[in-house]
């Protein structure tokens, strides 16, 4: 049977009580390890013949039952939870591309993968390209035979462009290359990049897949269409034989699963990015509601985005549900009709003091660095999750130095209005 998204988000990864208890929740299983049947069954688990867990760094039960959950979710094959969105984004890049290599990207950014992209990344040989997020084209002057995939955000954080997935994901095809797409900020309820073309999605699972800011953790998403084999040649890494995992050949060992597959076997082995029991199981949780809180944090977002629109207090307004927002039209084709997301930027005719001051007057918004939270949340950008960028990289990304980045709760629109009106009036 085929279950709506508000079904598989309360079930799936958890269809049936748990074998070992016949608790119908998922357990919390705190082990870091487990016993084998036989040094015959260690044997085969290790050399991936036999399916099972090894050790908790690599897989747990109850990452398992998140992973299942966003799989069915975002409509893939397989998904790796991590510690963190960044360490999802990072082993992304870095199971496709070595020293040596490089790849293109969006430069509009979340400031901590911009930063990633632009500054860590190189330091271990790997070059990113940075292109305008408007134009697929862009990529037939910046790819060349070592260039390994294309990356970019469904909704751009705190640009709030809407990437027309599609278009990039044609473009990035035609060259051979796979696209990666972040969907943090809409999530699979507003926006299945699968559905679109995208080959990998990652998320912050930190921000709406939690919901209340109180847990660590990243996935990437494997759709397991893409065709490694096509290219051979330039995805080496999955296609060739593994010196660091007996020779093993992962398109052979794991046929449409070979990227994820790889990514856990090789970079979460050796790398450790290893997510909780604890914040798996709350992760899982939180994606119990994600339905019902998007469609709170959507409808909040534009009646508050219409609001500040038609503040004489206010410059200018990013919201692509707004009719007037230059990605309107792209939104209305990319994602899914449920609603535009939680997140809003604007500027002050204030300017950059009149935005610190308008922020330090709200009161029922919270001043810290995080979306996606059940409580609404105000930071001025460019002091702050993109204070690590120069000012003209600032300028690429489309951070405005006067620009406040909300993220919209589902608490009453009315009250959050109010406040927004008072701390303009302070500003």
């Amino acid at each position: 049977m085929t279950y709506h998204l508000e079904t598989l988000a309360v079930h799936a990864g958890q269809e049936q009580a748990d074998p070992a208890t016949k608790a119908r929740a998922v357990p919390i299983y705190q082990t870091t390890s487990y016993v084998f049947d036989s040094t015959e069954h260690a044997a085969d688990l290790f050399a991936l013949r036999t399916p099972g867990y090894i050790y908790s760094r690599i897989m747990n039960p109850t990452q398992a039952a998140f992973e299942e959950r966003v799989t069915a979710l975002e409509g893939g094959i397989g998904s790796l939870a991590t510690a963190s969105g960044a360490a999802a984004v990072s082993y992304a890049v870095q199971n496709l591309c070595g020293a040596g290599d490089n790849f293109v990207a969006s430069s509009k950014l979340y400031g901590g993968t911009f930063a990633l992209f632009a500054h860590t990344l190189p330091q271990f040989g790997i070059e990113c390209r940075f292109v305008d997020a408007d134009d697929p084209a862009s990529l037939d002057a910046v790819v060349d035979d070592r260039t390994k995939l294309v990356f970019g955000e469904s909704i751009g954080n705190p640009a709030l462009n809407v990437m027309d997935i599609a278009a990039w994901a044609d473009a990035a095809h035609s060259h051979g290359l796979p696209l990666i797409i972040d969907n943090t900020v809409p999530t699979p309820y507003l926006c299945r990049v699968f559905d679109h073309g995208a080959d990998v999605a990652v998320h912050a699972a930190t921000k709406y897949m939690g919901g209340h800011g109180t847990h660590m953790g990243g996935v990437l998403v494997d759709s397991g269409r893409f065709d490694w084999l096509a290219n051979a040649d330039r995805f080496g890494n999955l296609t060739s034989p593994d010196h660091a995992y007996h020779e093993t050949v992962w398109t052979d060992a794991a046929g449409p699963a070979a990227f994820i597959v790889r990514a856990r076997t090789i970079l979460m082995r050796n790398m450790g990015a290893t997510i909780s029991p604890t914040n798996a199981w709350q992760l899982m949780i939180g994606l119990e509601t994600l339905h019902l809180r998007m469609e709170r944090h959507s409808e909040n977002a534009l009646t508050i985005a219409r609001f500040l629109a038609a503040d004489p207090r206010v410059a200018w307004v990013q919201y692509p549900g707004l009719e007037d927002d230059r990605y309107h039209e792209v939104a209305l084709r990319t994602l899914d009709g449920r609603g535009f997301g939680g997140l809003l930027s604007f500027g002050l005719k204030a300017g950059r003091e009149g935005g610190s001051a308008f922020i330090e007057a709200l009161q029922v918004f919270s001043h810290l660095a995080n979306i996606g939270d059940a409580k609404s949340l105000a930071i001025h950008s460019a002091t702050t999750t993109h204070s690590q960028l120069t000012a003209d990289e600032l300028v690429v990304a489309g951070v405005a130095p006067e620009g406040v980045r909300l993220s919209i709760g589902i608490e009453n629109a009315d009250d959050l209005i109010a406040d927004l009106d008072q701390a303009l009036a302070a500003s």
